[in-house]
């Protein structure tokens, strides 16, 4: 709206303005707006015959007390009647310039269009020819309002460019406006605005790179317009990286002066300098961590929050934690940030406001890995015993997951868990201590151990009751390997759990009733004092129907049974069948479903162990033949969710190890359980007749059209990681998420409809050419049992698991091909899916002298490929090294006499044979130089892998 002058000829009102803003203190300003209320208030009342200049001007003045945030009770009806006055003069405030009009008529239209105002919505067809900066400013916003409240009362059309080309304007208002507008409507129509990347990239670097003096008047604090440069960063977060290498480049420039800025001393002490400085520098972080492609930008920023992490300001402090946790997730920033683990786990110690401790927990648990799984597990436990009660639940599950995931050995994990419920036992859920039950149930190897450990938590005299719930289990199933020892002899062990038999629930109750005719087949010796307890339990007045009927059951069972048949009855329970952790899906729906990133990062350690591939009750493995439906008393936990369908596409990347279900493995190493989880079902398992059959209509090599241009680009993205975002167009992203260990792979692809209308006929298969189906075997492309919909909601994301194994070394990638229809138009789609020959990389550690040995035994000419190259991007040694890491091999560390160079040393695991190998690379900073040399046994591969890795650098 139109400024209005001190008065605009009315000298009174003008007085009365400088007397306002010439008071010296709240208490003076008071003081000043009172008198003159108590002034109008007579005039009011007590004149009569007022004139209309005078009602004007007092009507002025008690509008601009309202606008100083003071209450107005009287005067309402003076504004009225000078609004219905036939005189124009007593109707008109201010006389502005047909600009200011202007500018008062696109401030109304958006209020007239709440209203179906006919006027608005022709209006809305109409841009403003005005070539004056407010009118295009308030015209800009003007749409945006409108926008929002109708989409479809704004036709873009051939408008597009025009609102593009305002962010060339000259005035920095109009800018501001036009970059609202337009990330507004883009998140619509991404591809229309395309053309908005690179001016917005070129007006950033001229603020960027200004000095204050530059743009005095759009200034704060010494900040050139901060709003203005947030506002870009933000739109610029509507896009992938630019495609144009120039516009990168200089996009790169512009983010790495942000950050050598905020290294700088601050020009000012003020707290609005700071404020606008930071608010730039999150910002860029938030872009940097949106494109996931500059390890460099990647790490700097990390080392850049790690500074906020011990500042004075409890919001930056948290703002970092909650950046951190982002960055944990890629897998060229997760090693920095694991470096900041001690000021963290201060912050969970020490840090006064809860919000901050809650993030440090989320970061604690975002970083964790094989290497510091054990240090960050003991500090969430000895936080968890004085955590605020409002996430004590939180802090157990992440523990928990934790403790699986990275469990070096299965009595730590049992340590843990039993820890966890001694801790905090009311805050352990069911999932929680079924969770643990069902790992026992699956591993001999840690049975025993398990009996021994819950015996002695149960001899405590103060015990959880959720401790007896997976004692008594525990005891019942495995007792007898603990039996042997005089001090947990089958009388002691019974004698134990009675004990804290009436302390219990019913439910706990119930399920030491299983437990004690369990004991009676397992310790015969028990048997006349466990029928006793039975017989006292049927008999008892107003008793719970369940346990009597229970007790009822079990004695006359282990009275009237045979031995044989008392021990069918009572076999050991069977091991349950995999599936996902339910604690980790528990978890999903605690944090809520944009969360999917922040639960698990996205990295794939190859040390972790998802324990047994994740088990899962079901009635069936819970209940055994007994009289009573469910012996022990344990009822089978829901099915973890499948990611709901209404998932955004812009997160694609949700935490969902939820594919088809593994084959069984009991093996006794986490490796067996991991290779077993991931072999294919054979052709005549369940798991293949349950799955539909590949339609005939699925496309062959020979019926799909050749991959799309950038291809190349975009699997040389993933040598080195094995997650993002594969693919992204206006109408479509495509998420990747994989796994490998040996020969095997799993692979999940999340396909996002970024549009509001439905895909039709969505048919995504992987082609082998060539002969590469005898080389790389894709297993079922499903999701559980089922194909991936044939329909895509708009907004809405669905998932594809691939199972893979290696029989050969291969050199072409298989083929993506997706087809659908849009809006009756079909669509159609080839990409190189990410599977390389290093993903089946295994790491070898070996000393310098062996390292030496294997060198020169590959010295055939045809064994040796090497690659002088420029550096591409940065030569940073911890990029490098992180790089060389993601790409598959061992990095041997005092191997080479150059402490500059880099060494490593793999194995490529396939079903046929395994290819040794071996690798050095030589920077030289100087020169911005490589070289590169790999040694393999295969000649194809030995060249295959010097050209993967030399384009990653």
């Amino acid at each position: 709206m139109p400024a209005v002058s001190k008065g605009d000829g009315m000298r009174g009102l003008a007085v009365f303005i400088s007397d306002i803003r010439n008071c010296k203190s709240k208490e003076a300003e008071i003081k000043r707006i009172n008198k003159e209320l108590a002034n109008i208030r007579s005039k009011f009342k007590g004149d009569k015959a007022l004139d209309g200049y005078s009602k004007k001007k007092y009507v002025c003045k008690l509008l601009f007390i309202f606008l100083l945030g003071h209450d107005i009770d009287f005067g309402h009806m003076e504004a009225v009647n000078l609004l219905s006055s036939n005189k124009y003069t007593e109707k008109q405030i201010v006389s502005p310039e047909r600009g200011a009009l202007q500018g008062l008529a696109l401030c109304s239209l958006p209020v007239l269009s709440a209203a179906s105002c006919p006027m608005a919505q022709a209006a809305a067809c109409r841009p403003p020819q005005d070539s004056m900066d407010s009118v295009k400013q308030s015209a800009a916003l003007c749409l945006l309002r409108l926008y929002k409240a109708s989409p479809d009362l704004v036709p873009m059309g051939e408008w597009t460019a025009r609102v593009v080309h305002l962010l060339n304007d000259q005035h920095m208002g109009v800018v501001t406006a036009a970059v609202s507008l337009i990330t507004c409507l883009c998140k619509k129509n991404p591809d229309d605005f395309k053309t908005c990347i690179s001016l917005a990239v070129s007006r950033l670097s001229r603020i960027v790179s200004s000095a204050s003096t530059d743009l005095q008047d759009y200034t704060y604090y010494f900040v050139p317009a901060p709003w203005l440069s947030v506002k870009l960063l933000r739109l610029l977060q509507c896009y992938p990286p630019p495609e144009d290498a120039a516009v990168k480049g200089r996009l790169v420039e512009c983010l790495e002066t942000v950050l050598n800025k905020a290294q700088e001393p601050p020009k000012s002490k003020k707290v609005q300098h700071s404020n606008a400085k930071n608010a730039i520098l999150f910002e860029t972080i938030s872009l940097i961590i949106h494109y996931d492609s500059e390890p460099n930008l990647l790490v700097r920023a990390c080392n850049q929050l790690g500074q906020f992490l011990q500042h004075r300001e409890t919001n930056l402090r948290y703002l970092a934690l909650e950046s951190m946790c982002t960055l944990a997730s890629s897998e060229f920033s997760h090693e920095a940030v694991k470096t900041h683990i001690d000021t963290v786990i201060n912050a969970l110690k020490t840090e006064r406001d809860v919000s901050v401790r809650q993030r440090a927990a989320d970061l604690l648990y975002a970083m964790c890995d094989r290497s510091n799984a054990k240090q960050i597990v003991s500090e969430m436990l000895r936080y968890l015993e004085t955590a605020d009660y409002a996430i004590r639940e939180e802090i157990v599950l992440k523990v928990a997951i934790l403790a699986e995931k990275y469990a070096v050995d299965y009595s730590w994990y049992v340590d843990t868990i039993l820890n966890l419920i001694r801790i905090a036992g009311d805050y352990v859920s069911e999932e929680v201590w079924y969770r643990v039950l069902q790992i026992v149930t699956n591993r001999d190897d840690v049975q025993g151990y398990a009996a021994k450990t819950v015996f002695e938590a149960l001899q405590a005299p103060a015990c959880h009751e959720n401790m007896v719930k997976v004692g008594g289990y525990i005891l019942g199933e495995f007792g007898n390997l603990i039996a042997g020892d005089p001090r947990s002899s089958p009388p002691v062990q019974f004698s134990l759990l009675h004990s804290k038999f009436h302390l219990c629930s019913v439910a706990t109750r119930a399920l030491l009733l299983s437990t004690y005719i369990k004991f009676i087949n397992l310790f015969p010796e028990t048997k006349a004092t466990i029928q006793a307890v039975l017989r006292a339990g049927s008999q008892l007045r107003n008793a719970d129907v369940e346990l009597q009927q229970r007790a009822v059951e079990y004695l006359t069972l282990s009275s009237v049974a045979s031995t044989d048949v008392l021990a069918t009855v009572l076999e050991e329970m069977p091991p349950f069948p995999e599936r996902e952790s339910s604690i980790l899906a528990k978890l999903k729906r605690k944090k809520g479903p944009g969360a999917g990133s922040a639960l698990d990062d996205g990295r794939r350690d190859p040390s972790s162990n998802d324990i047994n591939g994740g088990v899962e009750p079901t009635p069936s493995t819970v209940s055994t033949p007994s009289p009573s439906a469910d012996l022990l008393g344990l009822r089978a936990a829901p099915p973890p969710a499948a990611p709901p369908a209404s998932a955004g596409a812009g997160n694609l990347l949700v935490d969902v190890f939820d594919g088809p279900a593994a084959q069984p493995s009991l093996g006794p190493t986490p490796e067996e359980a991991f290779l077993s989880e991931l072999e294919p079902p054979a052709p005549e398992s369940p798991m293949a007749l349950l799955a539909d059959p590949a339609p005939a209509a699925d496309p062959g090599p020979e019926d799909i059209g050749p991959p799309i241009p950038e291809a190349d680009e975009l699997l040389n993205k993933f040598v080195c990681k094995n997650n993002g975002v594969l693919f992204e167009n206006q109408l479509l992203q495509i998420g990747v998420k994989s796994e490998f260990r040996q020969n095997l792979g799993r692979m999940y692809l999340f396909y996002g409809n970024k549009t509001s209308v439905q895909f039709q006929n969505f048919s995504p298969t992987v082609v082998h050419p060539g002969d590469l189906q005898t080389h790389i075997l894709s297993g079922p492309l499903a999701v559980q049992t089922k194909r991936v919909a044939a329909q895509v909601d708009g907004g809405a994301q669905v998932q594809q698991v691939l199972n893979i194994e290696c029989l050969r070394d291969f050199l072409t990638p298989p083929l993506l091909s997706v087809r659908f229809r849009y809006g009756g138009a079909p669509q159609a789609l080839t990409l190189k899916l990410p599977v390389t020959i290093n993903k089946f990389f295994q790491p070898t550690e070996m000393a310098a002298q062996d390292f030496f040995q294997r060198w020169k035994q590959l010295s055939l000419p045809q064994q040796e490929a090497q690659k002088i190259f420029k550096a591409n991007h940065p030569m940073d040694a911890e990029v490098t090294k992180a790089k060389l890491l993601g790409f598959g091999s061992a990095l041997l560390d005092n191997v080479d006499p150059n402490p500059e160079n880099f060494v490593g040393a793999g194995i490529i695991q396939t079903k046929a044979l395994q290819v040794g190998c071996l690798l050095r690379l030589e920077p030289n900073a100087q020169a911005q130089m490589y070289r590169l040399t790999l040694r393999t046994s295969k000649e194809p591969v030995s060249r295959h892998l010097c050209e993967l890795l030399a384009q990653q650098f």
